[in-house]
């Protein structure tokens, strides 16, 4: 049904949609991968904010050279989609999911993290079982306190004992910095990070100097990904919210040169008061607590309250002006959330509509 509203313009769309400007999104992409490539790294976006195959497809044909996932569940409808260099930087526990990685492994190539040997022993024997080889990589925990192998000599002691398993291959570590992003001081923000990702380079030589495999250091989300890519030692970026810029990045996490791409659009269904609208467009379609959405195209409205079915606008000035029926846009404030409540991205150029992207990966949590 959606498929037959190609060419539709969006003002004559049902809402509440999920909606990407394309040619925004685009520029993003490439911004993201010139940066990251000028610096010498490369990009492994993760999914989360999308959750589309043919969306990691565009990333893929703008120079990423990978995908991140954070579940094992994610990782297949990738690789149904045809993408087969996949990190899953996410621990992988229970027997169930480790004989899908290694399903996996039979026509894919895909890397899991792991922090301890409990993980990696029956994910080795389970691929060994099957013949395939998985590549895993140690997270280390450089700050966070969430998960993570301490560094230094409790992370070269579990390399080694994952380079004498069968059925894995050690081919790297990983840290992330999510703990630093909202860091405001952008002095203090860069000596941070580049701390950590000093951190992880100590660990690399340790793993070198000990002949072990450690090609890939891999880091850096969205909110850090322009200070991550000039430090020594990283060799890939997992950054991916970029692509739609969300405010939340911008204004928390400080980052430059990229522009709102995704909107929700959605009607003014009631006008109680001169200074009051309320949309069709409540928590069942937007996360608004990690940032505020903006209202596209209207600066005197504000976002004040946004319960299940309903947001509430507070007018001033022009925008007292909307009346019922209006249709207008809000900038989502944070995609990762806002996504997972949508079963399909509609894609416009000129607010024509172009394309429709299920969600392909919305309720993979296994």
């Amino acid at each position: 049904m959606s498929q037959s509203l190609i060419g539709t313009h969006k003002q004559e769309l049902d809402t509440p949609i999920l909606c990407i400007d394309l040619d925004t999104m685009d520029a993003n992409m490439k911004s993201m991968s010139d940066f990251i490539k000028s610096r010498g790294k490369e990009w492994r976006p993760h999914q989360k904010c999308h959750k589309t195959p043919a969306i990691a497809w565009k990333q893929m044909e703008y120079g990423a050279t990978g995908v991140t996932c954070a579940k094992v569940s994610e990782a297949e409808v990738m690789a149904a989609a045809g993408i087969e260099d996949i990190l899953i930087a996410n621990m992988i526990v229970g027997q169930r999911k480790v004989e899908r990685v290694a399903a996996l492994c039979q026509h894919a190539d895909p890397i899991v993290a792991v922090d301890h040997f409990a993980q990696v022993e029956p994910l080795a024997a389970a691929c060994h079982a099957r013949g395939v080889l998985c590549r895993v990589i140690i997270e280390v925990n450089i700050g966070l306190d969430r998960v993570g192998c301490r560094p230094g000599a409790d992370t070269l002691e579990l390399a080694k004992a994952i380079d004498r398993l069968e059925g894995v291959d050690i081919v790297g570590i990983m840290g992330y910095e999510g703990h630093l992003l909202c860091i405001p001081d952008q002095v203090e923000k860069r000596e941070k990070i580049e701390h950590g990702m000093n951190v992880l380079k100590h660990c690399r030589d340790l793993l070198l100097e000990a002949n072990l495999d450690c090609s890939i250091v891999s880091a850096g989300g969205t909110g850090s990904y322009q200070i991550t890519s000039d430090c020594e030692g990283v060799t890939e970026l997992q950054c991916g919210g970029g692509i739609f810029a969300d405010p939340f990045y911008r204004n928390q996490c400080a980052v430059e040169g990229l522009e709102y791409a995704l909107t929700i659009l959605a009607t003014v269904v009631s006008r109680p008061v001169l200074e009051r609208a309320v949309l069709d467009c409540g928590r069942k379609t937007q996360y608004p607590d990690l940032e505020t959405p903006i209202v596209k195209g209207h600066p005197e409205a504000t976002v004040t309250r946004v319960s299940a079915e309903h947001c509430q606008l507070d007018l001033e000035g022009e925008s007292r002006n909307l009346k019922i029926g209006d249709k207008l846009e809000l900038i989502v404030g944070y995609a990762d959330h806002t996504t997972v409540l949508h079963d399909a991205f509609y894609g416009f150029r000129n607010d024509i509509l172009e394309t429709v992207w299920p969600i392909a990966g919305r309720g993979k949590l296994q």
